[in-house]
């Protein structure tokens, strides 16, 4: 039983070897990078909102003829 412990344990280290090597891989963006992406994800957001507020505004005054 103590083996079987023993060989697992390869294989996990192994694989945190390996996460660790790719993690330094990784190149992160500068803070203005990150702040133009930011404010363009939320302006964007905002104004699709806004766009299915207005159409969910006039479907629903349509519908209100119709019924």
């Amino acid at each position: 039983m103590g083996e079987a412990a023993g060989t697992e344990k390869a294989p996990v280290k192994s694989f945190f070897k390996g996460f660790k090597a790719e993690f330094k891989k990784i190149v992160w963006p500068d803070q203005e990078t990150v702040v133009k992406q930011t404010v363009s994800v939320t302006v964007i957001s905002i104004l699709l909102g806004a766009v299915i507020a207005i159409l969910d505004f006039i479907i629903k005054w349509g519908l209100s003829f119709i019924i």
